[in-house]
């Protein structure tokens, strides 16, 4: 080839018609705020493009996003009951379900009728202790459905509502139910029981890919909290409470306490501290409607998602070897 000629194919191979090459890029046009009404009003000849708390938001959905290679399981904990522990797991569940185009679940492991599809879709009329029954001749996605309801697109694994027949969830059978939901679903959440001692709650802490601890930022939480990181901390999981996300629920928050000083705490413990405010529509226990959770809980919650989304992994691996070596690690 000669010179003219080579410099000739570099000049092609620079100007390739791919399609970003083709496609002329428009700004950004702005969702809403001030920015979104002006850009409306114009009918878009006044375009001052997306602000930064609207460029935050959609990094934040982008992370959310993250391709996923295999199962990633999530445990939502706390040491004591009463601080926002399922309302953290329904609602971190229905962001993670909302933006991602994969199969999110959400599972009520609480030993004692715990109350996840009551606030998710009031649909108890099947429990994981029927699918425990039927576990091992679950073969589809149909056939393990049959056990969930739907709250938007979160699938939801209600806890057996019979405290007495809801102790018999031991620890194995937990990790069955979590081996068929992992060969189905991209994202588990737990919504495990409160305390840290109980079989099944044990189970989870082992075989979870991100664990949420949740507590709230009053005298007694932080200490609750504090002796919570402790108890894994001295049990050979400091590798897991620093890369915990300890997520403190506003709704007790006392003006004498300084919340800020209980944030700089924990954020010298775990990887990432999010604070989710006052909601009176979450305070009320019913049923939670996504449209009635005020724009700032909403905010919250996407930060939390997006904080368990950097740890998905996209490398594919078989879901069996790693229930395996979990196993192995929590012996």
């Amino acid at each position: 080839m000669t010179e003219p000629q080579a410099a000739r194919a570099a000049s092609d191979a620079g100007d390739a018609l791919t399609a970003d090459a083709m496609v002329r890029r428009r700004a950004e046009r702005p969702d809403g705020g001030w920015r979104g009404l002006l850009y409306a009003a114009s009918g878009g000849l006044l375009n001052p493009g997306p602000g930064p708390v609207e460029l935050a938001r959609r990094e934040q959905v982008q992370r959310i996003r993250r391709p996923l290679g295999s199962a990633h399981q999530v445990a939502v904990s706390s040491i004591n009951g009463g601080v926002g522990k399922t309302t953290v797991a329904a609602c971190v569940g229905l962001v993670l379900a909302e933006h991602r185009g994969d199969r999110v679940v959400a599972l009520d492991a609480s030993p004692n009728a715990g109350t996840l599809a009551d606030r998710l879709t009031g649909d108890v009329s099947m429990t994981v202790r029927d699918m425990v029954g039927q576990v091992e001749s679950l073969g589809s996605l149909a056939d393990v459905a049959r056990y969930t309801s739907l709250a938007g697109r979160l699938q939801v694994l209600a806890s057996e509502q019979d405290p007495a027949m809801s102790v018999a969830l031991d620890r194995d059978e937990y990790e069955r139910v979590c081996t068929v939901l992992r060969r189905f679903y991209n994202v588990v959440i737990t919504d495990s029981g409160s305390g840290l001692v109980h079989s099944a709650v044990g189970g989870t802490l082992a075989l979870a890919d991100s664990l949420v601890i949740v507590g709230s930022p009053t005298a007694d939480g932080a200490s609750r909290v504090d002796k919570t990181l402790d108890w894994l901390t001295v049990r050979g999981h400091a590798e897991r409470v620093a890369d915990a996300v300890l997520v403190l629920t506003c709704d007790r928050a006392d003006k004498h306490i300084d919340t800020a000083r209980v944030r700089r705490h924990f954020e010298g413990r775990c990887r990432a501290v999010v604070e989710v405010p006052f909601d009176p529509h979450l305070a009320t226990g019913a049923r939670i409607e996504p449209a009635r959770i005020r724009p700032a809980t909403q905010d919250a919650f996407r930060e939390l998602a997006a904080h368990l989304a950097d740890r998905f992994d996209a490398t594919e691996h078989g879901v069996g070897a790693d229930l395996s070596a979990r196993r192995a690690l929590a012996q």
